[in-house]
């Protein structure tokens, strides 16, 4: 069996799990305390030395350490029901689409989030190193929210999915950049219909509870 390493309250970790639980895979679960500073402990070095969550431990005896490489092998591994699209340009597609969640959507949450929290302080970036925090950038974070907001409304306009007519990894992304840019104080207002129709959708289905 798989073992998952997590943090139930980070963004980057659920994109996993919302993964693991729409193809049904089995895995047992290893939470990896972020507040503490658990993964910047040895402990955790010596399975993820990036110091990041989530990370997987597969049956083959290899962890993947990225969201990129835990969704090529689950894709591959459990190819039912496809994330990453079936035809060429369905995968095309999708990945342009989860490229622009991940970067002009979360990217932009964390580079708001970790360039002002006091708790973020000396951590502007996530990983083994240390980096201090630019007040500058964490002004010009919230505003790419804010356009990615208003981005993502406007795209889902007479579509049920982001890409592809199909649920996929893109829709993922999304999800977890919009639930998390609370963090930043920023959500869609009443006026973003098209992505308040297609978030309360997606929160039918369980694993996007």
């Amino acid at each position: 069996m798989m073992t998952f390493y997590d943090c139930a309250t980070a963004p980057s970790p659920r994109r996993a799990r919302i993964l693991l639980a729409e193809k049904g895979v089995a895995f047992e679960t290893v939470q990896i305390d972020l507040r503490s500073g658990e993964q910047m402990g040895e402990a955790f070095r010596a399975i993820n030395p990036q110091c990041t969550v989530p990370a997987l431990a597969t049956p083959e005896g290899t962890v993947l350490t990225d969201n990129a490489a835990i969704a090529a092998y689950l894709e591959a591994a459990f190819p039912n029901p496809p994330m990453l699209g079936v035809t060429p340009l369905d995968k095309a597609q999708i990945a342009s689409m989860n490229w622009r969640m991940e970067f002009e959507g979360l990217l932009a949450i964390a580079e708001a989030m970790r360039n002002s929290a006091p708790a973020m302080a000396n951590r502007a970036l996530p990983g083994p190193h240390n980096y201090a925090q630019i007040p500058e950038l964490a002004a010009r974070g919230g505003q790419r929210v804010q356009h990615f907001i208003d981005m993502l409304d406007a795209h889902l306009a007479g579509r049920e999915f982001i890409a592809a007519n199909q649920l996929s990894i893109a829709d993922i992304t999304a999800v977890v950049a919009v639930d998390f840019a609370r963090v930043v104080r920023i959500k869609p207002s009443e006026q973003h219909t098209n992505l308040l129709r297609w978030r309360a959708a997606l929160a039918l289905r369980p694993a996007f509870a």
